[in-house]
């Protein structure tokens, strides 16, 4: 026997599995599905049986549970990838409750084997595996004798030709006290975590025999379609460095021509932009202008609101742009948000409209809308985002809630001012008994840019920038740390 032997993959049917998995699922392959109770894994598991049962790919369903496959068939039913036509014709349902109750082993074992020769099944699931010890009242409760059933029921698993998926309310911690654990070809654990009025699912496969699947924890959501999963997307290695890798792009304008000059002939294209300021000071306005600029030079764009409702967020102007097709909202306000969720729906979005620019609005409200969880590695989590986005080739605005305190002079409240390409802030000024607003671009990498503090005046005419620094917008340094504004 020289040639290698590969084991044809299946294709699951839920959205994002096949991609964690490394590609699908290995026909013949013996799977435990985990999790504590009510984290999906019953849906999980008959939203893969529907995809895969056909007439020549029958399934089996054995239930070790007391209530009836009726009422969970009942459930089921109203999720979209159920199919009617396939309950008794491709996928049978069989209770095992009362052999389990009896506590005799072989005799479920016995059950089981009967079924499947009668069936001849590609497909074989149990739910719940763990009843089998729970619900079991006799002296066969014994560790021993539930290795002996599980090797015996292993065996018997290798002779069917059959993918089968034992279920289970287990916990990942769990897998170094349990025999079933060290036969299986792939383990997937699925947990749910509540704080507060939020609550995060994910997804892990532990394990995947001849398999590279993606590593660590995954979200997935849970709708009338079923579950979808959302793959973390990690950016692409970078290569060697080019401190001047904003020479010999392209620029884009911002919509304001002045802004364009400050910025040393508009933003490189892919870049990443940081606009900060404090409430009132602009940046929805200036984020607008943005866009409308690419509307004009026939660009899509997609605008993702984190805090505002679009009826709050809407002018004229941006009202315009989302009539005419030109910008696509992405509206996002739960409690509940997870990172990758939200980076897969905007990397759809751009594939879909073939955008070329992206405003998030606003990285404040963004945060506020996400798990508790995520909130701990929102840094890395807006690295990942960054990164991901500038692949795409989209150039990316971000504005950003900043307090204006007069004496602090800072650039982002978290820290994230090295993740992004450029920055521009906005601050208010007090002169002659009036707040200005002056705006300024710190950073604009590889690029040469303007150091100029300009006024920044919305008028009905539009946005107007000062020519030059502005006259009343000398800094006093009064050591690290400190800037004062001073009354011209």
């Amino acid at each position: 026997m020289n040639e290698q032997f590969k084991l044809p993959l299946m294709q699951t049917g839920v959205p994002g599995l096949d991609t964690i998995l490394g590609g699908g699922l290995p026909e013949l392959s013996f799977n435990i599905i985990g999790g504590a109770p009510g984290s999906g894994k019953t849906t999980f598991a008959q939203q893969i049986m529907f995809a895969l049962a056909n007439p020549q790919r029958k399934a089996l369903f054995f239930t070790a549970m007391g209530e009836p496959p009726i009422k969970m068939l009942r459930y089921q039913q109203q999720f979209s990838y159920f199919d009617f036509d396939k309950v008794d014709s491709a996928i049978q349902f069989i209770s095992l409750a009362a052999e389990v109750e009896g506590g005799n082993y072989d005799e479920v074992l016995k059950q089981i084997c009967e079924q499947v020769r009668q069936h001849a099944p590609a497909l074989v699931f149990i739910d719940s595996f763990r009843s089998f010890v729970e619900g079991a009242r006799g002296p066969d409760r014994e560790v021993a004798a539930l290795q002996s059933f599980v090797q015996k029921l292993v065996t018997q698993m290798t002779g069917w030709h059959a993918t089968t998926f034992l279920i289970g309310e287990y916990l990942a911690n769990e897998t170094d006290r349990n025999p079933i654990f060290t036969i299986a070809d792939g383990m997937i654990w699925l947990t749910q975590n509540v704080h507060r009025n939020a609550m995060v699912r994910k997804i892990q496969v532990l394990k995947m025999r001849g398999q590279k699947q993606r590593p660590g924890l995954h979200t997935f959501r849970i709708n009338e379609q079923g579950i979808e999963i959302f793959p973390r997307i990690l950016p692409a290695p970078e290569p060697s460095g080019d401190p001047n890798r904003a020479r010999g792009r392209e620029r884009v304008s911002m919509g304001v021509p002045k802004l364009d000059e400050m910025l040393g002939g508009g933003i490189p294209t892919g870049y990443s932009m940081l606009l900060v300021g404090p409430s009132g000071c602009g940046k929805t306005m200036l984020a607008t202008e943005f866009l409308a600029e690419g509307a004009r030079l026939g660009e899509t764009a997609v605008l993702a609101l984190f805090e505002k409702s679009p009826s709050q967020m809407m002018n004229d102007l941006l009202d315009s742009l989302v009539s005419d097709g030109s910008v696509e909202l992405l509206n996002v306000r739960t409690l509940d948000v997870s990172v990758d969720e939200t980076l897969h729906e905007l990397v759809r979005m751009i594939d879909r409209t073939g955008a070329r620019r992206v405003v998030l609005d606003s990285l404040s409200g963004f945060e506020l809308a996400l798990a508790p969880e995520f909130r701990e590695d929102f840094r890395e989590s807006l690295y990942r985002m960054t990164t991901v986005l500038s692949e795409k080739g989209v150039t990316l605005l971000m504005t950003s809630e900043l307090e204006d305190r007069f004496t602090d002079f800072r650039f982002s409240p978290y820290g994230n001012a090295f993740l992004v390409d450029a920055i521009i802030v906005q601050r208010f000024i007090e002169a002659k008994a009036q707040l200005k607003t002056i705006i300024s671009v710190v950073k604009v990498r590889g690029s040469a840019h303007s150091r100029d503090l300009r006024t920044f005046e919305i008028t009905d005419d539009g946005i107007l920038i000062g020519d030059g620094p502005a006259p009343y917008a000398d800094i006093l340094l009064g050591g690290p740390g400190t800037a004062r504004p001073t009354s011209g």
